[in-house]
């Protein structure tokens, strides 16, 4: 146990350096001004996993920590698409799951917006390629559902999310 001990203080903290605040700072207040001057309230986002291996969950969970704060920023997640604005799917969508995003996309009310979060929503570069329509998935979201913005990335970072939301606002 002591041989443990001495290991770890001998290591240290071991995480990366996190990006400059000024630069996250105007991201995130450029996203907040955009919110409010083309919807006039707050944006509420539906995320529905559709297969995902959970990375991209994990990034957009991320939105909602201290750091990013979203949510401080007139952006909501809901629990249900009849309160959403914006569907945020992840993942290839899988056969089971098929059924259940057309669902949660004919339950959001009009007018709604789609992000396709990560290369296998997107169906984009090598690991999009992999999940393509076979006897287990249907591929990209877009091949269940129209999609307004594709944010690529395996999985994308944060601010790529914040970017990919804030584009598929400025098409409404």
């Amino acid at each position: 146990m002591i041989h443990l001990l001495k290991r770890i203080l001998r290591t240290g903290i071991v995480s990366e350096a996190p990006p400059p605040p000024g630069e996250m700072q105007r991201e995130m207040d450029r996203l907040q001004d955009e919110v409010l001057k083309i919807l006039g309230r707050a944006l509420t986002i539906r995320e529905v996993d559709a297969g995902s291996c959970n990375a991209c969950e994990l990034e957009i969970h991320a939105l909602n920590n201290p750091y990013y704060n979203i949510e401080g920023r007139s952006i909501k997640f809901v629990a249900s698409p009849r309160h959403a604005d914006m569907l945020l799917v992840t993942g290839p969508v899988t056969k089971n799951m098929e059924n259940a995003l057309k669902i949660a996309y004919d339950c959001t009310p009009d007018p709604k917006l789609v992000v396709a979060v990560g290369d296998c929503g997107c169906g984009c570069g090598e690991i999009g390629a992999l999940f393509g329509p076979n006897y287990a998935t249907c591929g990209a979201v877009e091949n269940v559902i129209p999609v307004d913005v594709r944010v690529p990335g395996c999985p994308p970072a944060p601010l790529a999310l914040m970017q990919g939301i804030l584009a598929a606002i400025k098409t409404r």
